[in-house]
């Protein structure tokens, strides 16, 4: 039972980035049959999950601040994760391991949700998903740097080509210049790389959804104070929109859609997972029209797609 726990444990990574763990886990096949249908199935549903992210905080806007809108999210999602920690009786992470669940924390719990969140007050989702559309890559390069692989150059002409492609967009969409928004769409990337990366480490040694459920507890009394000072600083107007809104980050995003994806991942193995999540900028974009309204600029799905053929060609070549 324990060794295949352990199988299970090496192939889950951190919330939402396949790519990271393929660097440090060695990918394992997957199984047939009904197995793979049903990974496939829930693997499918944890990316959906993670599409409809953007959307959610922005009708989350509509009624909350930004600061306030993220403190409650992380309130919320740290209650249902110390809940799961609690029934199951999941002891205290060792102390080893904390530093790594610091990093993960500062990255995945408050850092990538408020960054976006304050891009999101200007920038719209459309444009949001196609940036962050490049954090696959960012974090295989950072992956690729903290543990000293050295992929082939495929990889990094292909990492340099997504790249460009998205500052390209960025400056185009922006007028000539990048704006506030976009400084806080890569800044985002670069802290939820990091985050992702540490928490691919830390999911060879632990369960997937520990991970993540531990990263929100141990920022639970600083969100907690944050959110309290939030609500007293920023209006609140409480309408269909933002209360659902902020319930999809927080029960969803960042709980219930990872529990699924990882899930998937451990049936039908990381490198086929990867690929499913590859659909998740072009998914957000669909939803972006559909849900809030948005129009779509042409350039959008075209760098999206651009970026997505990137994203394959490094996996490709980081597996060869």
């Amino acid at each position: 039972m324990r060794a295949e726990n352990s199988a299970t444990d090496q192939r889950a990574i951190a919330v939402g980035a396949p790519q990271d763990s393929a660097a440090a886990n060695p990918p394992t096949p997957s199984p047939a049959g009904p197995g793979r249908a049903r990974g496939t199935l829930l693997a499918v549903l944890g990316v959906v999950t993670f599409s409809l992210t953007f959307p959610s905080t922005a009708w989350g806007l509509e009624g909350f601040g930004p600061w306030s809108l993220v403190a409650l999210r992380s309130v919320l999602a740290a209650a249902i994760a110390g809940a799961g920690l609690l029934a199951l009786r999941v002891r205290m992470p060792e102390r080893r391991h904390r530093a790594g669940l610091a990093v993960v924390a500062g990255g995945v719990v408050l850092g990538f949700p408020l960054l976006t969140t304050l891009a999101l007050r200007t920038a719209t989702t459309a444009h949001s998903a196609v940036v962050v559309g490049l954090l696959p890559l960012t974090t295989a390069v950072y992956a690729a740097l903290r543990t000293g692989a050295r992929p082939p150059r495929a990889f990094w002409v292909a990492a340099c080509a997504g790249a460009a492609a998205v500052v390209a967009f960025t400056v185009q969409q922006s007028g000539g210049a990048l704006t506030r928004a976009d400084g806080y769409l890569f800044a985002a990337l670069l802290v939820c790389a990091a985050g992702y990366t540490e928490g691919g480490r830390l999911a060879a040694v632990m369960p997937g959804w520990q991970v993540i459920a531990w990263a929100l507890v141990l920022c639970l009394p600083v969100t907690a104070a944050g959110a309290g000072i939030a609500l007293a600083a920023e209006p609140v107007r409480l309408t269909a929109h933002s209360v659902t809104g902020l319930v999809w980050v927080a029960a969803v995003s960042t709980f219930l859609g990872l529990l699924l994806w990882y899930r998937g991942m451990s049936l039908i193995g990381i490198p086929r997972a990867s690929q499913l999540q590859l659909a998740q900028p072009l998914l957000t974009l669909v939803w972006s029209v559909l849900l809030l309204g948005e129009t779509l600029p042409v350039a959008a799905p075209v760098t999206a797609a651009a970026v997505l053929v990137c994203i394959a060609v490094t996996q490709r070549a980081r597996s060869r």
